[in-house]
């Protein structure tokens, strides 16, 4: 069992799967502190600017629709919006170059940005686009502004998995599905990808004190399901014909939301990171054969050579690395 296994056991946080991200922040004053939220203006993004707002963050929200982005956060005070497109490095590089000019510290990164079961895609030189987006933008995201959450001396990185990730682990013959694309596979694999990632991030940043998690956040409907189709989620017991939820174990955006924001706060989390958390606390390690409504986190998805691995792989095809002192 490694290190990290060993720390994979909840907390007794006083939070649970119905939590809302107004009870996680409730009485908390993040006055003086820049967050930057990926996906801050829908969803499970636009409930966690919202919160971090109202306990007086400064938050940044990189958006590939900016227009949009602007009408949706036109009530959020304290909020800022920049063009960036996580599927085109040299958009997440510019966003990031902006950032930096802006901001001398970095206190929170919210990558909570994502796509889900999309057709057969491929980006720049090839890549499946699922991974492209969810990990190899984040990654680079995360890349580019380091010094910024170094300078934080206290940052925190929270990355949106998703319990989907129990679908496969990182598929080392052939990560980019050159034959035999599979939507869900896809996923389940940039899910385990973003889990890694704060595991090895952690691993280099917390001499920087900088620490990173991965979350799943539980059921929800959101745009997530942008991709799938009214027939699909009928099958999957999701809706109903009208396209009403009636699927058992869905949370609001705001319960969602919550876990992440726990992440971002809770003096529980000091001097510990890399791990996967849910329902807003640490989740236990889960055996192979259990269903992925059953919750925890696969072996796979927080094994710190595999993270080290697909850190190496991520900075060979981004070009990215960290300034890590």
């Amino acid at each position: 069992m490694t290190t990290t296994e060993q720390q994979q056991q909840p907390l007794g946080s006083p939070f649970s799967a119905t939590s809302t991200a107004e009870d996680v922040m409730a009485g908390l004053g993040l006055v003086g502190m820049t967050a930057v939220v990926t996906g801050g203006y829908s969803g499970l993004g636009l409930e966690t600017t919202r919160a971090l707002a109202a306990s007086g963050a400064r938050v940044v929200v990189p958006a590939r629709r900016p227009s949009v982005a602007r009408a949706a956060l036109r009530d959020v005070p304290g909020c800022d919006v920049i063009a960036m497109d996580l599927a085109d490095l040299g958009s997440v590089r510019a966003a990031a170059a902006h950032i930096s000019a802006c901001l001398d510290r970095l206190d929170l990164l919210m990558a909570v940005a994502g796509v889900m079961a999309t057709p057969e895609r491929r980006l720049g030189p090839g890549w499946e686009s699922q991974l492209a987006t969810n990990h190899f933008g984040h990654f680079a995201l995360a890349c580019e502004l380091y010094p910024l959450l170094a300078a934080a001396d206290g940052a925190r990185v929270v990355v949106n998995s998703s319990a989907g990730h129990v679908l496969t682990g990182i598929r080392w013959h052939d990560p980019h599905f050159g034959t035999g694309y599979d939507k869900w596979l896809a996923y389940g694999q940039a899910k385990t990808a973003n889990a890694l990632f704060a595991v090895r991030l952690d691993a280099l940043g917390r001499d920087d004190g900088v620490r990173a998690y991965a979350l799943h956040p539980g059921k929800i409907l959101t745009g997530l399901q942008r991709e799938m189709t009214l027939e699909e989620q009928i099958d999957r017991g999701w809706v109903d014909e009208r396209g009403h939820l009636i699927g058992a174990g869905f949370k609001t955006p705001s319960q969602g939301a919550a876990t992440g924001l726990w992440a971002a706060t809770s003096p529980l989390l000091d001097d510990r990171g890399g791990l996967y958390l849910e329902d807003c606390d640490i989740a236990r390690v889960s055996a192979p054969e259990e269903s992925m409504d059953d919750g925890g986190v696969r072996a796979y998805a927080i094994d710190p050579d595999s993270a080290a691995r697909l850190w190496e792989l991520s900075a060979a095809a981004t070009g990215a690395t960290p300034v890590v002192r």
